[in-house]
């Protein structure tokens, strides 16, 4: 409320017509409830990213086991021929 009060002031002192400040300012309340994220938005969001980083690390985690497998599979099986 206390934007709109100064943004209004603002548009009267330079000569604004009153109609056309009100329209400006109905506007910009309008893209900020639409356009901006609250509090809980913000939680949800973080609650999206905390469960995909979850999986992300499980993938991550079982795809160096198997690459690790598979390097020491390597390795034993070049030690063999070796020998």
């Amino acid at each position: 409320m206390k934007m709109d009060l100064a943004l209004y002031q603002a548009l009267m002192s330079i000569s604004v017509p009153e109609q056309k400040a009100h329209a400006v300012i109905e506007a910009m309340e309008s893209d900020m409830h639409t356009m901006l994220a609250t509090k809980s938005d913000l939680a949800i969001l973080k609650t999206e990213i905390h469960a995909d980083l979850s999986k992300l690390e499980v993938k991550l985690t079982t795809r160096m086991g198997v690459m690790l497998s598979a390097t020491i599979g390597i390795l034993i099986t070049a030690m063999k021929f070796i020998h």
